[in-house]
């Protein structure tokens, strides 16, 4: 819809779907920034600040988001205005993520990182629920306004999570593990620095390892969305059930998943979940092209129940892979990274190759599975964080 809204310069609506992806991709390529900003303050002042700072933040880009004027009402600053919010987006959710996984499980018991690491993995596509029902919602009761005004409601009612947000994490406490070095690491000027100097293989591994994460998932809650409805003609209202039925399979996934790595290790379960999206990319999109809705509600949902297995443990295999000193920085560095390359090109590179082969979907799983192994790679080289009944002490080593 943004095609439509924010870049009508063509009578390609695919030249529009990809200007759209493109500032969907701006958002990824800010997150790196973010992280770095983010983790060099959540490494030498706690990780509670960052977070509340980045909740605001990205809570006011995306209430403003609501509040832009259209291509139609201002012309070329509309597109220009999303771009500098979706920068501001990227910016806050870049320091976000490794702040909100550390401060989890920087307070779970040694044996059950992984699974209370996954809850905030699984708020991803719980919160995604909500916003694909507000989105149906604000589609049913506006109709044919949606264009118009409706599909600005999601984006203003964001301002009620937010709120709540801020008031849980106004009230909870540092971690005990960043009050245990607190005083070593104030004198880390740069743990960037540090990052780079101790940790470089590893930080290019664990981008690796998130593009595998990444990659599959955005290519089937973002270009699947548009690929159904624009290539194959599927009612818009079908693919956005598709996507809040498989949400909701995923967001359970990433609890049981999360929980099974505290008894047989990170590695195997997130390699399985790699293999199966391997040998999954074709089938997924057979059953997709059917265009029947049950058939690619079950795609959908098989797609991201075997993803689970991927993003649930890998807040507990992230942190485990760096020392507590250097942790936000390493952790949102190595997350973010795998996030441009793998989800943030995704969809436009997925809709680039459509455009290229006239509609035939073939090379689009097959950029998947190109994803899906360089993961897989990654993860292998990176080897296993937790065993079962071994001694490991998060707060001072990996």
């Amino acid at each position: 819809m943004f095609g439509e809204l924010f870049f009508p310069v063509s009578d390609d609506p695919t030249i529009g779907t990809l200007l759209a992806f493109s500032t969907f991709s701006i958002g990824f390529l800010a997150r790196p920034i973010g992280g770095i900003i983010a983790g060099h303050y959540g490494d030498r002042i706690g990780r509670k600040p960052m977070l509340v700072l980045t909740l605001m933040v990205m809570g006011i880009a995306t209430t403003l988001i609501g509040l832009l004027p259209t291509y139609a009402q201002v012309g070329i600053l509309a597109p220009i205005l999303l771009t500098v919010l979706r920068l501001i987006q990227g910016l806050s959710y870049g320091g976000e993520w490794g702040g909100a996984v550390l401060m989890v499980v920087e307070y779970a018991p040694e044996h059950r990182r992984g699974f209370w690491g996954s809850f905030p993995q699984a708020a991803t596509p719980f919160g995604f629920v909500i916003a694909t029902a507000v989105l149906a919602l604000s589609i049913e009761i506006s109709g044919d306004q949606f264009l118009v005004w409706g599909w600005r409601i999601p984006f203003l009612l964001s301002v009620l999570p937010v709120l709540v947000g801020l008031y849980i994490r106004l009230r909870i406490d540092e971690t005990p593990v960043f009050k245990k070095v607190k005083d070593r690491v104030a004198d880390e000027r740069i743990p960037l620095v540090r990052v780079f100097k101790d940790y470089p293989r590893q930080i290019l591994l664990a981008a690796g390892a998130f593009i595998l994460v990444s990659g599959p998932y955005y290519m089937i809650i973002s270009f699947m969305l548009s690929y159904g409805v624009t290539t194959l003609g599927v009612p818009r209202g079908v693919m956005l059930n598709g996507v809040l039925i498989a949400s909701l399979v995923q967001g359970f996934a990433c609890i049981g998943f999360g929980a099974l790595t505290d008894v047989v290790g990170r590695r195997p379960v997130i390699f399985g979940g790699g293999l199966f999206m391997l040998a999954y990319a074709y089938p997924m999109f057979w059953m997709v092209n059917t265009a029947d809705p049950a058939t690619i509600w079950l795609a959908m949902s098989l797609g991201l129940f075997a993803f689970g297995a991927l993003y649930g443990p890998i807040a507990a295999y992230f942190a485990e892979l760096f020392v507590a000193d250097i942790r936000y920085s390493a952790a949102s560095l190595g997350n973010q990274l795998g996030q441009v390359f793998g989800g943030g090109l995704a969809p436009f590179i997925s809709t680039l190759l459509l455009a290229a082969t006239g509609g035939a979907y073939w090379p689009v799983p097959l950029y998947m599975i190109l994803l899906t192994l360089i993961g897989l790679a990654s993860i292998w080289a990176l080897g296993e964080t937790y065993r079962p009944g071994a001694a490991t002490n998060l707060g001072t080593s990996a």
